[in-house]
């Protein structure tokens, strides 16, 4: 290391600099979100854990899917909305590659999940009659340990190689987190060999993912074609539309920032996707797959009723 650089041992997180005056405005909506975010995606887990006709393959990997969003959230937004009040923030170097591990583990296990769920769908709908066996009370359990599994252990091999690398100036870190892109652009070691490391994990881990998911969908959408009811066909294909399009939107933000981390980026660019795959995606989750969800209001009316005989005598009454 040359004699003139300095072992820098904190980062200076400039957040959304050049959004001055807007600060408190841009504070209060994203602790709106970040509130919607958590309410949202813990009465999610709630419900599927105490209704009984919840308790199903598909609505369990959806709790994780909420827990997941959760993780993501917690991770990203408390230190933001401190960025916001103080028009910046310090944070040490291992507090720094802590959260974004985390970051890169949730948002590994996040991929992972959406492809288990497109593998329960295609299984409930082009093989229904072996639904059950296949889907029985093990696998699920086993499919969810091993996506939280995948995405926490891929992630540690990018932070060991990330450890390794010397940080020794500048430190401004111009983004709301630690995001990987502009924290390689600080380190003054060979950063080719995390490079690499994480293109690869992109390109074979999430393409084969997300391959596996299309092509679960191109299954899906000809048993779609062949169901005769128009009314059961419109209801299927609704609820692949909502997991199609989260996926799209989740795929699509990981691989723009991921392929190649840290050459020809667009700052703007990489905090505009980066707020769509930590904010945006964990708050229209639960919006997208259960306010939509039929089975999701008929649970909840339920446990409202069951808390107001009252309201439900009266509407018995009137009917």
């Amino acid at each position: 290391m040359p004699i003139n650089q300095t072992h820098i041992i904190r980062f200076h997180l400039l957040g959304f600099s050049e959004i001055q005056g807007l600060q408190i405005l841009v504070f209060w909506i994203l602790t709106i979100v970040y509130a919607a975010t958590v309410t949202g995606n813990t009465l999610i887990i709630a419900l599927i854990f105490i209704s009984h006709p919840l308790h199903c393959p598909m609505y369990f990997f959806l709790s994780h899917l909420s827990a997941c969003d959760i993780l993501i959230s917690t991770n990203v937004l408390p230190n933001t909305l401190k960025l916001l009040l103080e028009s910046g923030l310090y944070m040490s170097v291992r507090s720094c590659l802590t959260q974004l591990y985390f970051f890169g583990a949730s948002a590994l296990t996040e991929c992972a999940l959406l492809s288990v769920m497109s593998y329960d769908r295609y299984l409930a709908i082009c093989n229904p009659l072996h639904y059950a066996a296949i889907m029985n009370h093990t696998l699920p359990h086993s499919l969810a340990m091993t996506c939280w599994l995948a995405g926490f252990l891929l992630a540690m091999i990018t932070e060991i190689l990330i450890f390794q690398l010397d940080f020794c100036g500048p430190n401004i870190i111009d983004h709301f987190f630690c995001d990987l892109a502009p924290l390689l652009q600080l380190s003054c070691s060979d950063t080719k060999s995390v490079e690499i490391q994480v293109s690869i994990t992109v390109m074979t881990i999430i393409f084969t993912q997300l391959l596996f998911v299309l092509g679960t969908y191109i299954c899906i959408f000809f048993s779609i074609l062949q169901i005769s009811s128009t009314g059961s066909r419109q209801k299927v294909f609704s609820t692949c539309s909502s997991h199609l399009m989260v996926v799209s939107t989740y795929y699509g933000t990981i691989i723009a920032l991921y392929v190649a981390p840290s050459r020809g980026y667009s700052l703007n660019l990489n905090k505009m996707l980066s707020l769509l795959n930590t904010i945006a995606t964990p708050l229209c989750n639960p919006i997208i797959y259960s306010l939509r969800n039929n089975e999701i209001k008929i649970a909840i009316s339920k446990i409202y009723f069951q808390k107001n005989p009252l309201k439900d005598q009266r509407q018995s009454g009137t009917g």
